[in-house]
């Protein structure tokens, strides 16, 4: 569904349509009984529920006994009943049931329908803050604010999340809260439900290994890759590098891999794919049937895009309790990461396919770092990408790169050359600027040589860090990019369509500062790079800071996608 398809709809109906895509999504995860405390402002869930002649809908006076009769259905049935309350007090009714459900064990998808915004903290009737009202009793809580035709392409990836979560997606079945808010007028009409998955099954299936054996998934996974066009986008948390490169040499597919996944360092390994996809012919001749994440997703937006569009069947291999799908399109999240090796097990036994989607992938990676290499070497100036590559090179066999969100990790995934020898840290599970400096100091304490890669914004948030940094007993070498000001804002749509003036000043944001004098301030070894070979390893505490271009730092990847472009065009 998108939001065109909802266009003549009134808000009411636009609700009345959320909360149906919602109940089909959790009687397609196999929900059969909802019990329901009588209210107003959760009318257009009760009227979803009443709607479906597949749903058994039971009521109660009582918010409380509403609430042990859902727990009575999921300890008899092992699926989780739907319980749903108006707002206010009502909700606090469920709590002694939810939490006898989590200490229990027993799924319960909790319903609370809720004030919009613009109630909140006026003194509206039967209104509370009902955010996270039971606290860590439940599995998950989720609050989406009131429906959203913009977001109607998100809806069925939300109900299905709720259902998984309440079966036990964090390793243990429990209650979920989902507090929904809602305006008058409340009783609407539904419009036409988006199309769900084949053959009625849930937006998102969980898959987990068997206890004892892992045949049924390997069999269920072996029958949706074996043969299919597929890659393989492997990020922090992969695991073993050599069980996801075995499977992608296998199943001849291309492993997308960022420096943090430990995968980037094989021949079929795709280190470029930022660039290469860039390449419209390219990005349309590998589109692949089946896409298969396996940990965190890169940083690569363009990428992440490309996959979106696809139409691929979308796999994700994730830790237990760790919900990774910014795009909310995996089909399946497979639990159990062992049962790759299984996979990988089964297809060795399996004649090798005679065209390897990945051939076409890895001649043009090969051709995009030579061409990367020779269009830096080119360059008259210091560049980010450059620097980026050089504090690859610094770092000392056994040792670790400390990297910046922002600018320096993009710049080290799309440019940076593999190193088998070395650790990759990033902050990126907030994808933060702050604390970069402390985490590298860190790391350094473990006793591994460590370089960070860090830049000027980055670097004045965490100037605390640097107070005492000169005795520390540490070896950390500290480069800096130095472009006065927020280099990534230069590649968003509002360096080009605000004046320059009010461009600097919120978002290019110069500081002026002299970061070198700031460092030799607090007795560190400073040293501006005028090359890239200035940039070496020392040990102890070393800072170098490479002044580079901000207002040209757009252009320089635009000269090394376009490169790289024209080498993939020659290939044929």
């Amino acid at each position: 569904m998108t939001s065109e398809s909802l266009q003549g709809l009134t808000p009411a109906d636009i609700a009345a349509t959320f909360c149906a895509v919602l109940v089909d999504e959790w009687v397609r995860a196999g929900v059969s009984v909802a019990c329901i405390a009588p209210g107003s402002r959760s009318t257009p869930v009760a009227l979803a529920l009443a709607a479906r002649d597949d749903l058994r809908v039971e009521v109660f006076h009582d918010e409380r006994s509403a609430a042990f009769a859902a727990l009575g259905v999921g300890a008899a049935s092992g699926r989780p009943a739907i319980l749903l309350c108006t707002s206010g007090t009502a909700a606090a009714h469920f709590h002694a049931a939810v939490i006898e459900a989590d200490l229990s064990g027993v799924p319960i998808i909790v319903v609370t329908a809720d004030r919009p915004p613009e109630l909140i903290d006026v003194a509206a009737p039967q209104t509370i803050d009902q955010t996270k009202l039971y606290g860590g009793s439940v599995r998950w809580f989720h609050a989406p604010g009131v429906a959203d035709a913009a977001q109607a392409g998100l809806w069925r990836s939300l109900g299905a999340r709720v259902s998984g979560e309440a079966l036990g997606f964090s390793g243990r079945p429990g209650p979920v809260h989902l507090n929904l808010a809602f305006r008058e007028p409340l009783v609407g009409t539904a419009g036409e439900l988006p199309e769900g998955r084949a053959h009625n099954a849930p937006w998102h299936s969980i898959v987990r290994g068997h206890t004892g054996s892992h045949e049924p998934l390997t069999r269920a996974l072996l029958e949706a890759w074996d043969g299919q066009r597929g890659v393989i986008l492997a990020g922090r948390g992969a695991g073993d590098p050599a069980v996801v490169l075995r499977l992608g040499e296998l199943l001849g597919w291309p492993v997308l891999s960022d420096h943090r996944s430990g995968c980037a360092v094989a021949s079929q390994a795709i280190r470029h794919f930022d660039s290469l996809l860039r390449h419209p012919g390219f990005a349309e001749r590998n589109r692949p049937d089946v896409v298969l994440r396996i940990g965190e997703a890169p940083a690569s937006k363009v990428t992440s895009q490309w996959v979106a569009s696809s139409g691929a069947v979308i796999h994700a291999v994730v830790p237990p309790g760790k919900w990774i799908d910014p795009d909310h399109l995996a089909g399946a999240l497979v639990i159990d990461a062992s049962v790759l090796l299984d996979v990988c097990d089964a297809l060795s036994n399996r004649p090798r396919p005679p065209l390897r989607f990945s051939d076409e992938w890895e001649r043009a990676d090969i051709a995009a770092a030579s061409t990367i290499a020779a269009t830096l070497s080119a360059e008259p100036a210091l560049t980010d990408p450059a620097v980026a590559r050089a504090a690859v090179r610094a770092v000392q066999p056994g040792g670790a790169l400390v990297v910046s969100s922002s600018m320096p990790v993009r710049d080290v995934e799309w440019f940076g050359e593999p190193r088998a020898d070395i650790t990759v840290v990033s902050n990126r599970g907030a994808n933060g600027i702050d604390g970069v400096l402390a985490t590298a100091i860190g790391v350094a304490a473990t006793g591994k040589p460590t370089v960070c890669l860090i830049g000027d914004i980055a670097l004045l948030h965490d100037s605390s860090s640097l107070t005492a940094l000169a005795r520390r007993n540490i070896d950390l070498t500290i480069l800096v990019t130095d472009n006065d000001g927020g280099a990534i804002f230069s590649f968003l749509p509002q360096a080009t369509t605000l004046a320059h003036e009010r461009y600097e000043l919120l978002f290019g944001t110069p500081h002026g500062t002299d970061l070198a004098a700031i460092c030799a301030a607090h007795a560190l070894s400073v040293q501006s790079v005028v090359t890239t070979a200035d940039i070496v390893f020392r040990p102890g505490i070393h800072v170098f800071v490479a002044n580079t271009d901000r207002s040209g730092n757009v252009a320089v990847h635009d000269r090394l996608n376009a490169a790289v472009g024209a080498a993939v065009d020659t290939l044929g």
